[in-house]
């Protein structure tokens, strides 16, 4: 399941955002600090791909994949050095899959702190560049006193070599994921296989360490509701300002109101308001893409189910998301795309019409695949 930690300064919208994502949960009020401890929630992602699998399977159960979201109290300029609730909550959030920056766009009397989304960008990217660094610094002198005592390690010195090079970028106040080569995960070795790990030794040699800025990022510009037409517009200098990175503009009380809503109700609302298919549908469209995450399909009439997975993954690899034996013993796999067996009606009219593929070990697999894996061990 993958993780996403939301960051911002207080009253940035986080915990109406984790309500919009999640359906609830999360205390959000107009004054700094209401969440004091951290809120996790699980998300099922919507798919309609496996509702139609699973209808016309007759499934007797239908598993989503699931997404799960950190909200953790807000930062303030000074966190690392202890003003307002300190950075104690970025532990919270140090093994998520990808930082969520909250931005506020929209004023509001009621509401103080600051409406400008770069300044609030500014002051938590600097509190997330200062935590890391104390973390390298703090850890850094052991790491190169255990390489002299172990010179044979090539690991450990792999180690030193990558905790030196973020502590260079992290001292000179460069967030890791704007530094190259340790910053760019959305093209790093894991979702380009054809690519030699050897190019980002930095990379699986930080690892371990779960620094903040070492991973990728996306924002949530949040904006007010006679701001929507002008979220183009507004969207533009954070995405100036982090070239590369998704930037969702949302207008998250609205959607926080709609996620509160039944399924008839919900959809209404957000139509009427003009917001689509809502937060939910956007932000897990935007997530995967920045995980580089793609989604196979399993039917039957016991379970129709979706697994992520990531770009460029073989099938073996595919097979032991649904258990290690699965890769261990992987014969081949039985592939079909999921529209086309939406259009042949079965699984078995599948195998009779000759549609289905049979796949080895070297098949790439591809988002929409409705697989079998036949294995043994």
């Amino acid at each position: 399941m993958e993780r996403f930690g939301f960051v911002g300064l207080p009253n940035a919208g986080k915990s109406s955002l984790f309500n919009s994502l999640a359906g609830g949960g999360a205390l959000s009020a107009p004054y700094a600090f209401a969440t004091t401890d951290p809120n996790v929630g699980v998300a099922r992602v919507p798919d309609p791909r496996l509702d139609a699998l699973a209808e016309m399977s007759a499934s007797r159960k239908v598993v989503p994949t699931t997404t799960e979201f950190i909200d953790i109290g807000g930062l303030v300029e000074g966190a690392s050095k202890g003003e307002g609730l300190g950075n104690r909550f970025l532990a919270g959030i140090r093994e998520v899959d990808a930082i969520v920056f909250v931005l506020r766009a929209f004023g509001d009397p009621d509401v103080p702190g600051p409406a400008d989304p770069l300044e609030h960008l500014r002051i938590v990217e600097t509190e997330l560049t200062l935590a890391d660094l104390e973390s390298v610094d703090s850890r850094i002198g052991r790491r190169r006193k255990a390489a002299r005592s172990q010179p044979s390690d090539t690991a450990l010195a792999e180690e030193v070599a990558a905790l030196d090079a973020a502590l260079e970028h992290l001292a000179a106040g460069t967030p890791l994921y704007r530094a190259w080569p340790l910053g760019d995960k959305r093209d790093c070795a894991d979702q380009h296989p054809q690519r030699s790990s050897q190019e980002y030794p930095h990379r699986a040699a930080l690892r371990s360490h779960f620094l903040l800025t070492d991973k990728p990022v996306m924002a949530v510009l949040n904006l007010g509701e006679d701001q929507l037409d002008a979220a183009t517009e507004l969207a533009a200098p954070i995405e100036a300002e982090l070239p590369g990175a998704t930037v969702l503009p949302l207008c998250v009380q609205l959607e926080a109101e709609a996620a509160q809503l039944a399924g008839a109700e919900r959809t209404e609302l957000l139509e009427g308001l003009g917001l689509g298919e809502g937060a939910l549908e956007r932000f897990v469209a935007a997530a995967h893409g920045l995980l580089g995450l793609r989604t196979f399909l399993t039917t039957g009439e016991k379970e129709s189910r979706a697994w992520t997975f990531r770009a460029g993954w073989r099938a073996p690899q595919c097979a032991g998301r649904i258990h290690t034996d699965f890769e261990r013993g992987f014969i081949r796999a039985e592939v079909i795309d999921w529209a086309e067996l939406l259009d042949l009606g079965s699984w078995s009219a599948a195998r009779d019409a000759g549609r289905l593929r049979v796949e080895g070990k070297d098949y790439p697999m591809r988002d929409g695949d409705v697989v079998e894996f036949r294995f043994n061990v």
